[in-house]
């Protein structure tokens, strides 16, 4: 039989949820890297841009600020709802063990 490593691994705590859901509306990608994920974050910063980019480029002139950046503004809710999803998943498996 193998020994596949210790049983009784220490493991970070994690940050906070709320914490990292507030970074994320601060900061685009930011909640992924305190997240544990910040590879994930710095795609999430990219379409947000490229998208928000697209959209400068596609609204009419007369838009309001979201309604020309809506493609950006979109991937942004997106990232900070995965982003929150992410870290409550960590902080609930490392709460429980």
């Amino acid at each position: 039989m193998t020994d596949v490593g210790p049983t009784n691994k220490t493991v970070a705590k994690p940050w906070h949820p709320y914490l990292v859901l507030a970074a994320a509306l601060v900061l685009p990608g930011i909640g992924h890297v305190l997240a544990g994920k910040p590879v994930k974050g710095l795609q999430f910063a990219f379409f947000i841009l490229l998208f928000g980019w697209l959209t400068t480029q596609i609204a009419p002139p007369e838009a309001t600020f979201i309604g020309r950046h809506a493609g950006g503004v979109f991937v942004w809710c997106l990232s900070v709802l995965d982003a929150y999803r992410l870290a409550r998943l960590r902080w609930e498996t490392w709460r429980r063990g």
